[in-house]
């Protein structure tokens, strides 16, 4: 591969040498495609985010091709060739396949895309992108949204192509597009939470125009759909420095169209600053929440911890003793985070779950500070179900206070209700309370048939075993008597 910055070549020759690395490693795959295109009288180079990560040293098995070769001429060759194939992405000009080989002496799996030269550009009211096919890779590269992602190696000579200095930009690690923002933005405006989102992703900082472009044109965000917005909000919120992200979406106004609870959280302080700043509280608990993480990133979690205070704005108070409140805001804010989320179309159970947890996120406090009751740890259990452990993590990422002391007494109070919880599993099934009593019992002991009554009585006997416990089948039955003698 050729050198693209001879004014450091030290550098440059270890960029390189990750890159024919990478490369190397995935040759027997690429080459050998390549190869079956160019029998056909077609080109094939490795393009975008592919080429990206090599040069980052990054490289996986998704592997990311374009071509001169038209969608059904890409099916012919490709049908043959691979363990399987997808026309998922075909009206797009996007062909999709599985090719299982062995690498390294370890058979590995490689997901490829193949896309043919293209343009995307919308109009003004399109939710979609109308596509239509180019004749050359540099057409191809400079639709693409940075020039971090436009460059390509030729296969299967492994000609470097990089018209608009996508390797010096990753040297930079800065972000621009291949020609104006204004541009990249009319083609396709999710690319403006692209750049947020690899920002986050890479680390990376936005070129200043390309933050202008974004700020000036966040307006137009609202022409693409849904799916395609959340999908971008996912990948940022999951990336390694999500509040690199979200400080732009915010201070750009794209978060006003896409979020605009977050941005919402930036509180004016009152004369006296008697409250902290909600917005910065919220990213604090988000990389908090994040740090908790046991088996990589947690998207329940992460966006938990993101909307946890929504309902703040709506329900602030300034008491008559200076103080300011927020009385009832994670009820407020479950059902705010319910609408946005629905809005956004996450899938209903996503929307469940991390509602709970905004609903619950201050469920701890409530106890105060003195010893946890038997009926208190079961409640709590049995209220947060199977987002205990999600639970347990976001509520001790919302403590940020700078007071080291009243930290750790929060710590170890939640230490001791963590100890309570486990203690009470050793002894009864916190996991699955139900009374001592089930449906069909409460009928026969009673002598009626389904109906409200019963389901009243389950409840009944739900809170006494909530309250003290098993309590074994007679005392059940004679607790149920009593309470349906009550009943007149």
């Amino acid at each position: 591969m050729p050198n693209a910055n001879e004014d450091n070549p030290s550098a440059l020759s270890q960029v390189q040498r990750r890159a024919v690395s990478e490369l190397l490693r995935v040759s027997p795959v690429a080459d050998e495609l390549a190869r079956r295109f160019q029998e056909a009288g077609f080109s094939l180079a490795l393009v975008g985010g592919s080429v990206r990560d090599a040069l980052l040293g990054r490289l996986g098995n998704d592997l990311d091709f374009t071509t001169d070769a038209r969608p059904d001429d890409v099916l012919k060759i490709v049908r043959p060739w691979a363990d399987a194939v997808w026309e998922v992405g075909i009206a797009f000009g996007t062909v999709g396949a599985q090719k299982d080989a062995r690498v390294d002496d370890v058979q590995q799996s490689f997901q490829i895309e193949i896309t043919t030269y293209r343009s995307e550009a919308y109009d003004r009211t399109s939710r979609k992108p109308e596509v239509s096919y180019g004749d050359s890779i540099e057409e191809d590269l400079v639709r693409r949204d940075f020039t971090v992602n436009a460059m390509a190696v030729a296969l299967p000579e492994k000609e470097f192509i990089d018209p608009y200095g996508g390797r010096d930009d990753l040297s930079a690690r800065i972000l621009r597009t291949p020609g104006t923002p204004e541009e990249s933005f009319s083609d396709d405006p999710l690319r403006m939470m692209r750049a947020a989102r690899f920002a986050a992703q890479l680390d990376f900082e936005v070129a200043p125009d390309v933050v202008a472009a974004m700020t000036d044109m966040a307006g137009r965000i609202e022409i693409v759909s849904a799916e395609r917005v959340r999908d971008e909000l996912n990948k940022l919120v999951l990336s390694s420095h999500p509040r690199k992200g979200l400080t732009l979406l915010v201070d750009t106004g794209l978060a006003d169209h896409v979020l605009p609870e977050l941005p919402a959280l930036r509180l004016e302080r009152d004369e006296h600053h008697r409250h902290k700043d909600v917005y910065d509280h919220t990213l604090i608990v988000l990389e908090q929440a994040m740090a908790l993480e046991e088996n990589g990133p947690d998207l329940t979690l992460r966006i938990a911890a993101l909307l946890h205070d929504i309902g703040k704005p709506r329900t602030r108070r300034f008491e008559n003793d200076g103080r300011v409140s927020f009385h009832h805001h994670e009820v407020v804010g479950a059902k705010m985070t319910k609408k946005r989320m629905t809005a956004l179309k996450y899938s209903n159970d996503l929307v469940k779950d991390v509602s709970r947890l905004v609903e619950l996120h201050l469920r701890f406090h409530g106890y105060g500070t003195g010893e946890w009751t038997d009926s208190a740890v079961r409640r709590y259990v049995r209220d947060a179900g199977p987002l205990l452990d999600r639970l347990h993590k976001l509520t001790r990422s919302d403590c940020t206070t700078r007071n080291k002391r009243k930290a750790t007494a929060l710590s170890q109070v939640y230490d001791g209700l963590e100890r309570r919880i486990a203690e009470l599993q050793e002894q009864e099934e916190l996991d699955a309370i139900r009374p001592d009593l089930d449906g069909n019992q409460i009928m026969e002991i009673l002598g009626i048939g389904p109906g409200p009554a019963i389901g009243q009585a389950y409840k009944f006997m739900l809170e006494l075993r909530l309250e003290n416990g098993p309590m074994g089948h007679d005392a059940a039955v004679t607790a149920l008597k009593e309470w349906w003698a009550e009943q007149g």
